[in-house]
Order: structure tokens, then sequence, then C-alpha cells
């Protein structure tokens, strides 16, 4: 197995290209970050980035939708796409000799979809039904009312919207949101595994090199709303969501701090599993874990229990975080380095993983950090360098979103 090269190329459109070669594997993998994320949609109409990027996916080109998903098939393309903030992704994986017939679908897709009428409430169902599914998800109901009154309006959105905003929108806002938003400038494609990068190269400029530019402006900012919130909901379970403020993706010392977190939370050996769940029994669910926008960062913590042992359950959550500000041992860190360590190994494997990766690199850093690079930052850390770290970044005001029958309090003492 050799190193792999990274590849970037900028085109004047403002479009940009990744090449990560893996010439041990027999596959290819795309993933595509248009700037056309929910912080575009209009407050009113909340959902229609999401609603555009299904639509997007029904024909295009001279493909019509059953041609489109066929076309995919035949080339054996498994894939998948996501709404975010910043960004709609398009991801897929294949045999490496598919690699340059994709990208031409793909590329009728990003700029030429037929956006069909007579499938336009069809569309409408698919949007619904990701939005009843999240209102389901009770876990995941909380998280996004925590992000979205951590970051505020439209940083801490939900890209699926609501019932109602979905109602409002028509064939006319997504393909205005089509023509506005889907632009190469700040447009990544990332390709990875098996590849060519001088004959890649040759393929993006012929298909892309002549979209235009455009501009677009995100909503308007709304401030967070920090402090505790109760979603009252009948039922003999508790959800529990917690963040404070951390650093972001893009920080020199990001991961100091992830490391901290990977002691915190991160495996069944880390403080928050062994203390809440193993010794005491509180819950059937806890974690917590580093979240990144691009110019801010959070650690969020939750955890899934009984409506009795709710409060207890949110107290030694509480007690851990803040014991993590008095610094982790050399054990933990080691056991840290294992996981990144095999983290790695299978990410090695993974022209899937390094292509999404590349993505979020570049969205973040403008730049992208290889494996070797990123192994070195994580092996080459001390307890005394994340020790100090976190002693100089303590927990202060966190934010507290909890759904159930009662609302949950943070004890006294914690800052």
């Amino acid at each position: 197995m050799t190193t792999p090269s990274i590849h970037v190329k900028q085109l004047e459109n403002g479009l940009t290209l990744i090449g990560e070669e893996m010439p041990w594997l027999e596959s290819a993998a795309l993933a595509v970050s248009i700037p056309a994320g929910c912080r575009y949609d209009p407050g009113d109409k909340i959902g229609l980035a999401n609603f555009t990027c299904e639509m997007v996916q029904r024909g295009c080109g001279t493909r019509d939708s059953r041609q489109f998903v066929e076309d995919l098939e035949w080339l054996g393309v498994d894939d998948s796409s996501s709404v975010g903030v910043y960004s709609s992704q398009f991801a897929g994986t294949m045999p490496a000799s598919s690699l340059h017939e994709s990208l031409a679908i793909y590329a009728d897709m990003l700029r030429r979809p037929l956006l069909p009428a007579d499938q336009f409430e069809d569309g409408r169902m698919v949007c619904f039904q990701e939005v009843h599914s999240l209102e389901d998800d009770l876990a995941h109901r909380v998280m996004i009312e925590l992000r979205q009154r951590f970051y505020g309006d439209p940083i801490g959105r939900s890209s699926t919207g609501t019932m109602e905003s979905i109602a409002s929108i028509n064939s006319d806002d997504v393909r205005t949101f089509f023509e506005n938003a889907y632009r190469p400038n700040d447009a990544i494609i990332s390709v990875a595994g098996k590849i060519n990068w001088n004959e890649l190269c040759e393929t993006v400029d012929r298909l892309f090199s002549d979209w235009q530019p455009k501009t677009l402006t995100p909503s308007p900012e709304v401030a967070p709303s920090h402090g505790s919130h109760h979603i009252e909901f009948e039922s003999q379970q508790t959800q529990i969501a917690l963040a404070y403020n951390s650093i972001p993706y893009s920080h020199p010392d990001y991961f100091l701090a992830r490391t901290a977190v990977g002691a915190l939370s991160g495996g069944m050996s880390s403080r928050l599993f062994s203390e809440v769940r193993e010794k005491r029994g509180l819950c059937y669910a806890v974690g917590a874990s580093m979240h990144s926008s691009l110019v801010e960062g959070c650690v969020v913590g939750s955890s899934g229990t009984t409506a009795e042992r709710a409060q207890e359950t949110l107290d030694v959550m509480m007690q851990e975080i803040q014991r993590l500000e008095k610094g982790i041992t050399d054990d933990e860190l080691a056991r840290v380095k294992v996981q990144v360590r095999s983290a790695m190994v299978m990410q090695q494997e993974s022209s899937r993983a390094r292509a999404g990766s590349n993505v979020g690199d570049w969205l973040h850093l403008k730049r992208v950090r290889s494996r070797d690079e990123i192994n070195e930052i994580i092996m080459n850390q001390t307890v005394d360098q994340i020790n100090n770290y976190v002693a100089d970044n303590p927990l202060v005001n966190p934010d507290l979103v909890t759904l159930g029958p009662e609302p949950l309090e943070i004890a006294h003492g914690v800052s």
C-alpha cells in the first residue's frame, strides 16, 4: 500500500476540485458540496433547500426520473444526499471504471435538473415524511431544539423545516432556489479512490468550467436564546441535551479539545458511560461530542433516561463534565489515541470516507489535511497539553433543553 496523493485545483468560476489517489482500491467515491444550504431558505419557507435537493434528483438532462435512477444503478453507484446549514451535499461510491460516466450524470443533476411538475407533490410527501420521522425521534427532536437555541438562526436551523413551511412551498419557489443557489463559486467536488488526477481534471473542466458563478445572501441572523428550555411531553422517558462553548474545527487547538471530549465520551471506558450508565444505571444512553459551525463550536452532551431518574442523570453528567477541568490521565489519553488510530485504519480502506472528509476540511480550513497529518497531531499530544487546555477553557453557562413530563435544573454551583 502506497501513501495517498492529494491534489487540489480551483476553476476560474470558483469551483474547487479535490482528488485523493488511493491506487490500492478498485473503487472511487464522489462527494459534492453545493453552497445551497438551509441558511438561504426564506424565513417562512424553511425546508426549501431540502425540497430542492429532493427535486433535482427526479430527472436531469435527457433522463426522466426513472432513467436517472437506472443509469446510476447500471454504473454501480451507491448514492446519497443531504442538506445542511451551509450546503447541499451529494455523494456516490462506484467502481473506479464508472467514475467519469457518473460525473456526467451528476453534472446534469446539478446544472440541468428537470424539476418535473408532475412529481412535485411526490417530492412534498417525501419532505413531509422526513418531518414526521424527526418528530417521532425524541432524541433527535431535543437536539434540534438545542442547536437552534445555541446557534440562533439561520445557523441553528433544521433543514427539514416544518409541516407548515413545507406546505407553503410551490414549484416556482423550488425553481427559483435552484437557479440562484446551485452555483460553482464555493462549490466543492471531492473524489477519492483509484483515480487518474489528470484525466479527472479534464473531465471536470469539460463538465463544469462554463458554469457561471452567482451571488446569494443568507437569511438575516437572529441571536441565540441561551439558557434552559423544557419541551413538555407526556412520557415515562426524559431526553436531555446540553451544550457549552468550545472551539471550531478551524481552531489550532481543536484536537486538544476533541481528545479531552474523547476521554469524557469515547467508548465503554469513557467517563460518562462508566459513571452515568454502568456504575449508577441511570440511563440507557449517554454521550458527548464536539460540534462545529464554520465560526464557532460547542460540546454537546445528551442522555435518554427515565423521568424519575432524569434530574439525577443530569446532575451526574454535569459533575463529570466539570471534573474534566481537572485533567485527564495517561491511560485515558492512550485509549483515545488507540481509537483515533483505529479510525484512521478504517478510513484508509474507505474512498467514501476520504472524499467526504476532504470536503469538510476544505469548508473549514480551505485546505485538506492528510490522514498522516491528523495522526501526527493526535499521537504527539501529551497529557500536559490537554490538561492545560481544559484548565484554561472551563465550562461556562451551559445551555439545557429537556423533553419529558417535568423540567430539570442545572444544579447550583455550575457556572
